[in-house]
């Protein structure tokens, strides 16, 4: 297994890979990286894992297992949290230049598809990124059973408990007594 260097970006160079027979496989360490995510994300665990490369007829499939944490809000009491994040990644990677004649290849029917660089290099950081804000979750919480904050004076309903006085507005108040009869006579 080749240990990444803490901060070394997520760069491997494959051209020995490459000029292997389809079946031939590299093992990478992740630890301490740590990759961009934009301005309304931050990473407040780096990168730990592992990356696997296997060579196939076309290009690489890359498998990685990698975890970090970001920084969240509690959709409920709006806490400062650190949210988890398990990320596993399956791509395919395709050369852009020939290993052996140095000419450029096309993909035209897959314009998506991950593509090695020029130096027969494969950069995981736009893969590794989207992946992150991917798995971000919708509505983090600090807890499962977070209470949430009071729907009157908006006080943090964990730290305290309280309650407030059951005050009718008093233009409703003579629909205290309403009663419906349905049709069968019944409330």
């Amino acid at each position: 297994m080749t240990p990444s260097r803490p901060g070394e970006p997520l760069t491997y160079p494959l051209a020995s890979l490459l000029r292997e027979a389809p079946g031939a496989t590299r093992l990478y360490e992740v630890a301490g990286v740590t990759v961009d995510v934009g301005p309304d994300f931050r990473l407040v665990d780096p990168i730990e894992g592992t990356v696997r490369v296997s060579r196939t007829n076309r290009g690489v499939m890359v498998h990685g297992r990698l975890d970090t944490a970001i920084a969240a809000q509690c959709s409920r009491c709006l806490r400062d949290i650190d949210v988890d994040i398990d990320l596993e990644i399956d791509e395919e990677a395709v050369p852009s230049i020939d290993i052996e004649t140095g000419h450029p290849l096309s993909w035209p029917d897959e314009p998506d598809v991950v593509r090695l660089n020029a130096a027969h290099e494969l950069e995981l950081d736009v893969v590794v990124r989207e992946a992150i804000l991917l798995a971000e979750p919708i509505a983090p919480l600090c807890r499962p059973d977070c209470p949430g904050l009071c729907p009157v004076c908006g006080e943090d309903l964990a730290t305290s408990p309280h309650t407030h006085p059951q005050e009718v507005d008093p233009r409703m108040e003579a629909l205290r007594g309403f009663r419906f009869d349905g049709p069968d006579g019944t409330h």
